[in-house]
Parts: C-alpha cells; structure tokens; sequence
C-alpha cells in the first residue's frame, strides 16, 4: 500500500471517511476555601463534552519521485449537544491557569512579582476561576493578563487551553508513501522542516519516531511496537500488542503504550532525557512547559492512571481505571486494506495540570495568594480521542477482508487439490498397469528330485489390497 494520489489508500488518508470525536472531561474543584488552609483538593469530573472533530490533509505536494508527501492538518471542532454530558455554558471551577503561568515566568524577578501579587489582590483575584466550558477551551481575556499587557506586550491577554487550536494546524509535516519500503507508509519524516526535535536532553527523547497516529503501515504483526509522534505531547511513543478484539463485527489486534513508555527514569533509563532542568517527575508524568511556551503544565493519562499512587491521594476524587482510562489503538492487521489505519481508538488521555513546586510559598514568596497551599499536581481536564469505523466503512473493510482471505487461500487450495489429484493418478495408474509376466520360480531343494520342486509364483496386489477394496 502506497500513498498515491487516485487510490483509495490516498483518500482515506487525505480525508478518513470515519468520524472523529473528540471529548473533554474537566475536573471541578469543590472545597477551593480548604485548599487555600492546606488541605487537600476535592474534584469530581465532568463531561463529556463532544466535539466532532475536521482533520484534512490540505497543501499535499508529493516530492522526491513520490516517495514523500507534504501537507499540514488543520483541525476544526463542532460541539456535538447530543453526544454531550452538558453544555458549553456550564461553568467550571477550577486553578487559575494564566496566574499560574505569569507567577512562574516571574518568580525570579522580585518587583514584578510583588505587582501581580497587587494586581490580583486589588481585582480580587485568587489561585482560581469559575469560567464556562467554551471559554476555558476556546479562550477568554483574562484580567491579570490584560494588566500585565501593559509591561510585556509579548504577553496575550487571552488564555485557553485550546486557544487559537481549532481551524489551525500545528505546522507542515512531510510523510514518507511507503513506495520504497511498505512499513514506512506515512511515517513522519519531518516536522515544521526537521527530523528531530530539540527540547529534551537526549537524542533518543528528540526522535520523531513513526506516523501521526491517525494511519499505520499495513500487514501488522503482534511482535511489532507502533511508534508514534504527538505535537501535543511533545514527543514520540509507541504501543505494543495486548490483545485480539472485534471492532463492528471486524477482527483487530489491540496495541496500548506499555506502562515504561512514561516511567520515571529510575525505571526507564531511557527516559532520563525528560527530566527538565535536572527535575525529574514520578512515573506517570510528564512535564510539558519546555515546549509550551514556559507555562506549568503537566501531562499524564486520566486520574493518574498509571502515576505514581501519591498522586492518586493528592486529590480526592482521583479514581484511575484501566477500562476507562487507558489509551488503545484498534487495527486490523490485513494485508492491502486502507482501512487498517483505525479501527477504534483512544489517542492521548491528558491531563493538564500546574506543576507541583509552584504551588508552595518556598517558590512564590512573594505571592500571598499561595502561601498556605499544598504541594501538589492538580488536575484540570482530560481528553478522549475516539475514532469508530462507520458503517459503510465496515461494509467496505468486511468485503475487502473476505477477498482478502480467498486471494491468501489460493496457494493452499491448489496445493490441497494437486495433492489429491496426484493420489487419485497414482492409484489410477496402480489400477491400469498391466502386470509383467514372468516364469514361476521354481524352489530348489537338494533332498527333492526334480520332478519334485516346489514352484513359488508371485502375486502383484493392488495398493490396497490389504484393505480389501481392490485387487488385480
């Protein structure tokens, strides 16, 4: 299978047929006067709130003798009601992100601290926010910001999770077709014009390693890693095989990132790249702000599933569960089938989260607002990337696999029917060969006169005769 402008390998990529969803879960904060004393944080998730997620390839250029493809992937999401637990509108307590990020990028300049500490204490402003669904997603202006516009202009005075994230892309990305080896098909080649990243400290951690995760090379094998790179994670991963399941009524093999993928380096010394400034967090973690513009943010799969337990107690409500929490990816393994890029999966559980040592007075002496807080890692959302076959895709895939199946099956069938022909002709020709005639032997004894010797004749039997089914 080839990335081929005219295939139906091609079309699915360039724009997959199967829709994709894309839910957020937030965690509402319900006891903030405790937390402020020092106790610990109180949540309870929300949502889903749904999305219908656009995904295009657009700018495709095919280069060098088509061995590679360049495009980008703009994303554009549509709230889906129906499929939502709520709606835009519904507020959400929960920290004050945009605090969080000017008292980390400021924590060493004393005078500036000591203004958004004013700021935030005159505006009446605290470590959290109640704002609506669409607003934390999509972006609202934030006071504090707003102030602090006025002394870094570089600075936005809008904040989002998702700001300026829907009907944009994340940059060019040049794919490989897969016309020179099969297993390279539609593995990322470069990313925004190079191959590897640059904010880790290793070269293994800097490896753009595998495809987008949207599509995968075809003929999958059990004993296989899948690699994968997310802009999101600022990284690459991989999933190995788990298990055999059937996706509508499809056969698939289901591939999860085993739990060292983000393990502490004490347990993965491969990861000791991902520590920042010498900080490394517990398993289950992964601190992002190097590559989210200095913001304290921290990524780990939903309610800590697979962190470290201390993380799990530091906030009540955390209930970490492997059916409901753990990334998959559902893939049908045939040979040739175009479909075989997802049949289901969960991409990426996040979490965002504001990193722990910026929640104690030690770090923000200056700030009043968080002298009392626990050191902790607070949960603010997770995400569910699903993508399910529809049905006419399945219909489609179902009748690619049974040809599929007959056109494997051929070799056997005609060694299976030269098999039993070439027994039948040789029984036949056992059946039809005329016997050689020859003089009986004649036994020679020294005691018998010759008159007297015993003649011994030959007896030529069919194969079977022993079966008694014929005989010649």
């Amino acid at each position: 299978m080839v990335l081929e402008n005219g295939t139906e390998a091609f079309a699915v990529w360039q724009d997959p047929p199967a829709p994709v969803y894309m839910q957020f879960y937030f965690f509402n904060l319900t006891n903030p006067e405790e937390m402020l004393k020092g106790e610990r944080p109180a949540v309870t998730e929300v949502g889903p709130y749904t999305y219908r997620e656009y995904r295009p390839m657009e700018s495709v250029t095919f280069t060098d003798n088509g061995t590679k493809v360049a495009a980008v992937n703009p994303k554009t999401y549509v709230f889906e009601p129906n499929m939502s637990r709520g709606l835009e509108d519904d507020l959400i307590r929960t920290v004050n992100i945009p605090a969080m990020v000017v008292m980390e990028r400021f924590k060493d300049h004393s005078f500036i601290s000591r203004i958004i500490s004013d700021l935030m204490t005159a505006g009446g402003m605290t470590l959290f926010v109640t704002r609506p669904v669409a607003e934390l997603l999509w972006g609202y202006e934030d006071p504090l910001l707003k102030e602090l516009h006025l002394i870094d202009p570089l600075l936005d005075d809008y904040f989002g999770l998702f700001y300026k994230m829907n009907g944009t892309n994340d940059g060019e990305y040049v794919f490989l077709t897969g016309k020179q080896n099969y297993q390279d098909f539609a593995r990322v080649d470069l990313w925004k014009g190079q191959s590897s990243l640059n904010w880790w400290s290793s070269d293994e951690c800097n490896m753009i390693n595998g495809t987008n995760g949207a599509s995968f090379h075809p003929v999958i094998t059990k004993t296989e890693r899948l690699y994968m790179f997310s802009s999101d994670l600022c990284r690459s991963l991989y999933a190995t095989f788990d298990s055999e399941v059937r996706v509508s009524g499809i056969p698939a093999y289901r591939f999860v990132p085993p739990s060292e993928v983000f393990a502490n380096m004490t347990v993965n010394p491969d990861n000791a790249g991902f520590c920042v400034g010498g900080n490394c967090l517990g398993s289950g973690l992964l601190n992002v702000s190097v590559c989210k513009e200095g913001a304290p943010i921290i990524m780990s799969s939903p309610h800590f599933y697979q962190a470290d337990e201390n993380y799990v107690q530091d906030v009540f409500g955390m209930r970490p569960k492997k059916e409901d929490h753990q990334t998959a990816i559902d893939i049908n393994p045939a040979e040739l089938n175009p479909y075989s890029v997802t049949l289901f999966c969960h991409l990426f559980h996040i979490h965002i989260v504001a990193i722990d040592h910026c929640f104690s007075s030690f770090c923000f002496s200056s700030y009043s607002q968080t002298e009392n807080v626990k050191t902790l890692v607070f949960p603010v959302m997770y995400l569910n990337e699903s993508v399910l076959i529809d049905p006419d895709s399945a219909r489609k895939l179902s009748a690619l696999l049974a040809k599929a199946s007959v056109v494997i099956n051929i070799p056997f069938i005609v060694i299976s029917l030269g098999i039993i022909l070439g027994v039948v002709f040789m029984a036949l020709l056992c059946c039809l060969r005329t016997p050689e005639v020859r003089p009986p032997p004649v036994f020679s004894n020294p005691f018998l006169r010759d008159d007297q010797a015993v003649p011994i004749f030959t007896r030529c039997f069919g194969v079977l005769d022993h079966l008694g089914t014929f005989k010649f």
